[in-house]
């Protein structure tokens, strides 16, 4: 079992990953100060650009990216697990991936996750988005070890799957996480319920650092960086959309006994869905 601080940092991405790659410093400079050896920080900490031909100018690929350089030397300095939740990563087939890195405290890349999920949707306040005309989406789940905990990977719009984490659950996940850089409007609505629902569905802690306020190229996020515990209750928030950072204590014993007291996982059962003449997959069981 392991038993460790964690942070969560909140930011305000611009356009500059030099600027960005600034601000991520300072930010887990002062989570490390205040004891975390897990620092998570928002989708998108390189930067926020909407426009295209900005995009595929600013972005470069992982070797040669400023805030890979930047988080694997605070990590292997400061001697944390340093999870930059994404990143814009040129891969080798000319394609970008929505990218977490998650480095050791000797700087190794431990793992990579590339957003599964992508958000192409038209909001009624008039915002549109299409992520997946940017970013190639990834294939594959990942959990991995951290301080004696099992880190199960995410990013912002994979919240709204939730076979996502159960599948990381059912993998020994007992820590998930939700990098995000949620709009305003959706955040307002659904971020505080979704993320509660993930960490109890799966009897799990879950992290959520968060981009937040108006950024350089125009779009405004909800902020709210939240860590819940495994029976769904707030242990952190940062209550307003400024950048900072939030820090709270992981028991996973805490993620053993909820799971105890409530063993959906265990109980979950394979099922068929009669829909008529569709066919339908066979499905895992999902608790309710």
């Amino acid at each position: 079992m392991g038993v460790f601080k964690a942070a969560a940092i909140q930011m305000r991405s611009g356009e500059s990953p030099e600027r960005n790659a600034v601000d991520l410093e300072r930010l887990v400079r002062e989570a490390a100060g205040l004891g975390a050896t897990y620092i998570q920080t928002p989708e998108m900490t390189g930067a926020l650009i909407r426009d295209k031909e900005a995009r595929a100018a600013s972005f470069t690929s992982e070797d040669k990216d400023i805030v890979v350089a930047t988080a694997r030397k605070l990590a292997s300095e400061l001697g944390v697990f340093l999870h930059i939740g994404s990143t814009a990563i040129l891969r080798a087939d000319g394609k970008l991936a929505n990218r977490a890195l998650l480095f050791g405290p000797d700087g190794a890349t431990l793992a990579t996750y590339d957003k599964i999920h992508m958000f192409d949707v038209d909001l009624d306040n008039g915002e549109s988005w299409r992520e997946s005309a940017a970013y190639e989406p990834g294939t594959e789940a990942v959990v991995t070890e951290i301080d004696g905990a099992s880190l199960g990977f995410a990013v912002c719009y994979d919240l709204r799957f939730p076979q996502l984490f159960r599948a990381e659950a059912m993998a020994g996940a007992d820590l998930l996480s939700v990098p995000a850089a949620f709009t305003r409007q959706t955040g307002e609505a659904h971020w505080h319920v979704l993320l509660r629902a993930r960490a109890i569905e799966n009897g799990a802690y879950v992290v959520a650092a968060a981009q937040g306020g108006l950024h350089e190229d125009g779009r405004e996020t909800y902020g709210h960086s939240l860590i819940v515990d495994p029976w769904g209750r707030i242990i952190a928030e940062a209550v307003h959309a400024a950048p900072g950072v939030i820090i709270a204590e992981i028991d996973t014993a805490q993620s053993s006994a909820a799971r105890k007291k409530i063993p959906n996982l265990r109980n979950a059962r394979d099922f068929a869905v009669n829909a008529g003449t569709a066919e339908v997959p066979r499905l895992r069981g999902a608790a309710s």
